[in-house]
């Protein structure tokens, strides 16, 4: 299986077990999968909410912001090996968009500053076998995305939300934003992004979570 065996201890093997009886019940499914993005704001069997909830896998990395290091590696012409300070020497970027977590709830106008995912693309020069990638985070969870979709106007490695850094539990010191997909597809902790030429499952993927995770579509479960 994808992911660091350490997660599975505990409290953490407990939650990743009922996830995975949810995604054998189909929990929150409706079977209405026909809602368009442009027709309907609020994905079929999400709920709003005005706080932000917390989700992890029981771990909560503490990295200091001069301690950070970010990776990109794989099939790229130019690998990229960046602390604190070269990230935040990057163009910079403010993208407000929602939040559909797979767990049911939703989040409106999340004012995001960070590095958009097209300078990514632009420094690190993915080679024409590049057409996923799998993202790594400090808890040892990983997430994979195709790159065409990582490639998308609203993605972005976020340092600040709604003008504040984001906290540790919130993913700081920086985390993946893909707002057109379920944001267990937001890897929190950032720490590396490998270009592939293949498609790998990651954490939940590999537990039973679908791997594509469109809200629209309802594709919480494979």
């Amino acid at each position: 299986m994808t992911g660091n065996p350490e997660l599975l201890n505990g409290y953490r093997e407990k939650l990743v077990l009922r996830k995975q009886e949810w995604a054998a019940d189909g929990r929150l499914l409706t079977g209405d999968r026909d809602v368009e993005r442009s027709t309907d704001r609020l994905p079929t069997g999400q709920r709003l909410v005005e706080n932000w909830p917390v989700l992890d896998l029981g771990v909560q990395p503490d990295i200091p912001r001069d301690k950070w290091i970010f990776t990109i590696d794989g099939f790229v012409e130019n690998p990229v090996c960046w602390k604190w300070e070269d990230f935040l020497a990057q163009p910079q970027v403010k993208i407000t968009s929602d939040i559909h977590c797979v767990t049911g709830w939703s989040r409106y106008d999340n004012a995001w500053t960070g590095v958009h995912a097209a300078h990514l693309l632009d420094v690190c020069k993915p080679e024409k076998e590049a057409l996923h990638c799998l993202f790594y985070s400090s808890d040892g969870y990983t997430t994979n995305i195709r790159l065409d979709r990582f490639a998308d106007e609203d993605v972005l490695l976020a340092h600040s939300w709604n003008g504040e850094h984001l906290t540790k539990a919130h993913g700081g010191p920086v985390r993946a934003v893909v707002p057109k997909w379920y944001f267990w597809k937001s890897a929190k902790w950032i720490r590396r992004i490998e270009f592939l030429s293949e498609d790998e499952q990651g954490f939940w993927e590999d537990r039973g979570y679908h791997n594509e995770g469109d809200p629209w579509k309802e594709e919480r479960y494979s």
